[in-house]
């Protein structure tokens, strides 16, 4: 698993998201391009970090300035990278090993390549930096349905 360094910054926010939802994070991902914090959040939390009808991450959102982003961890990368684009639907994803490390290949239902890829590729940005991080996966690429 890949070793993932705290800075000072992402551990406040950790603990201020934590103090605010009751949600415990392992990570987080401040992303300034897209105004956004990203956190990955402990197996089996993500109701906490939502909260009733959205409440949790909405309250962490105005009080942080931000729009906060959850993604839930998960011990296996092929699972971790399919939560990193949800809702997109991931088909499948293939692992080939590469002199940098794994690259992951990823296959989203057609109807849902433009979420998977987001708003100026912000998703794919979210999948690759998490999946780095997490599991030292080498890039994360979407490639096209086969079926039309």
């Amino acid at each position: 698993m890949a070793e993932v360094l705290l800075t000072e910054d992402c551990m406040r926010l950790i603990s201020q998201f934590e103090s605010l939802t009751g949600a415990g994070s392992r990570d987080c991902v401040i992303d300034d391009r897209n105004e956004r914090i990203i956190y990955v959040i402990n197996p089996g939390e993500m109701g906490l970090a939502i909260g009733k009808k959205g409440a949790s991450i909405k309250k962490a959102s105005d009080v942080m300035g931000k729009r906060i982003e959850v993604v839930e961890y998960s011990d296996d990368p092929e699972q971790f990278i399919k939560n990193c684009f949800l809702p997109a639907q991931v088909v499948s994803v293939e692992f080939e090993e590469s002199e940098e490390g794994p690259i992951a290949h990823v296959e989203v239902r057609e109807e849902d390549r433009g979420i998977a890829i987001g708003k100026e590729g912000k998703n794919i940005f979210k999948a690759k930096r998490l999946s780095q991080r997490q599991h030292d996966i080498a890039d994360v690429q979407l490639e096209q349905s086969e079926t039309n």
